[in-house]
């Protein structure tokens, strides 16, 4: 028994695990109903959606992993931008699930072109919720 343990109670482990879960709007509400983990949670912080411009940047650097090059003045690029938008609102962990996916269908329909279709197409593969 460790010193100044209660009699009978379970020693406690040497090392100390610490979790972070990012990414999972509303998740202090839902962890509040299980008092004894809420009790645990030290930090919550609360990660704003991304702006337009920060949303571009993103954007920017998916299309170049794809050896794409993304064009505000294409009109399908456009049509992509406004898609990604609207189907992640700007949560940047939902943009970075939606391009796995986009990449995925690109390379299984041998597509070089990302398009409003690709985009929804990869929305239907995901759970997200309500849109």
């Amino acid at each position: 028994m460790q010193a100044g343990q209660p009699a009978g109670a379970l020693p406690q482990p040497a090392h100390l695990i610490g979790m972070i879960l990012i990414g999972i709007p509303g998740i202090e509400k839902r962890l509040a109903r299980y008092p004894q983990l809420f009790s645990r949670i030290g930090f919550v912080h609360e990660y704003r959606t991304l702006s337009a411009d920060e949303l571009l940047f993103v954007l920017q650097h998916h299309w170049s992993k794809l050896s794409l090059t993304l064009s505000a003045d294409d009109f399908t690029d456009t049509e992509a931008i406004a898609a990604v938008a609207r189907v992640t609102g700007g949560n940047f962990r939902l943009v970075q699930r939606l391009f796995a996916q986009i990449r995925r269908i690109m390379e299984i329909n041998n597509l070089s072109t990302i398009t409003r279709e690709v985009i929804e197409t990869a929305r239907e593969s995901l759970v997200i919720g309500s849109l």
